[in-house]
């Protein structure tokens, strides 16, 4: 069968930035089991794999504003230290801030004396992605899968069945438990390893607890890790 909105695919993949470096793959890993049409791939990688079979093979650059968007300045915003309560702070470190668009992932990219200067952008945003897919298996989704949005069983790559990969090829930032965060979805934390290249998730070592609610990021809300 072909892939339809609310099909359950099976692909391996490779996504590249446009030097050639690789940025994620399931190359000896599990491949990414995903429901399609569900927001888990980049929009340019999700619209390549409507009407696509199992057996398929291609290549596809997707621009930025199709992958994680475009660089925005205006998500670059220095707040006051003392938001963050006293916690110690370096850069790099990560944080969710809660903001009008829901939850968005920031990382810390200077700190002073007086401000903390934090990053709302994905890491590879601004990026054309360069993506190698193989579709696997191509199926229906259950009705129960369809309501909760997600797949089931041993496959299923979003609520507690754990792979190995980062989260890369995947989804829009849900947090799922599973590795899948970068290639083709959009960022959501899934606590697997795929965290960049598809999907808009986040990969950093760095998390820290802030309990008190911050308006960091444009946002109203707070930081949390």
């Amino acid at each position: 069968m072909k892939i339809t909105h609310l099909s359950v695919v099976t692909l391996d993949y490779t996504v590249s930035d446009t030097s050639g470096e690789v940025l994620d793959t399931t190359e000896g890993r599990e491949p990414l089991v995903y429901l399609h049409g569900s927001g888990y791939l980049v929009p340019g990688l999700e619209n390549a794999l409507y009407e696509r079979a199992a057996g398929d093979s291609f290549e596809l650059t997707v621009p930025a504003a199709d992958a994680y968007g475009e660089y925005e300045e205006s998500l670059v915003q220095e707040v006051p230290g003392e938001l963050f309560d006293g916690m110690e702070v370096a850069e790099g470190d990560t944080f969710v801030a809660d903001t009008d668009d829901g939850h968005r992932p920031v990382t810390i990219v200077e700190v002073s004396e007086d401000f903390v200067k934090v990053d709302a952008n994905h890491p590879l945003a601004g990026m054309d992605l360069h993506f190698k897919v193989n579709v696997r298996e191509v199926r229906a989704a259950t009705a129960e899968e369809i309501a909760h949005g997600h797949i089931h069983g041993e496959e299923d790559c979003g609520h507690g069945h754990h792979h190995e990969h980062e989260g890369c090829c995947g989804g829009h930032g849900h947090s799922h438990g599973d590795d899948h965060e970068c290639c083709g979805g959009k960022g959501h934390a899934h606590g697997e390893e795929h965290e960049c290249c598809g999907g808009k998730g986040h990969g950093h070592d760095h998390h820290h607890d802030a309990e008190e609610p911050h308006e960091c990021c444009g946002g109203h809300g707070g930081c949390r890790n």
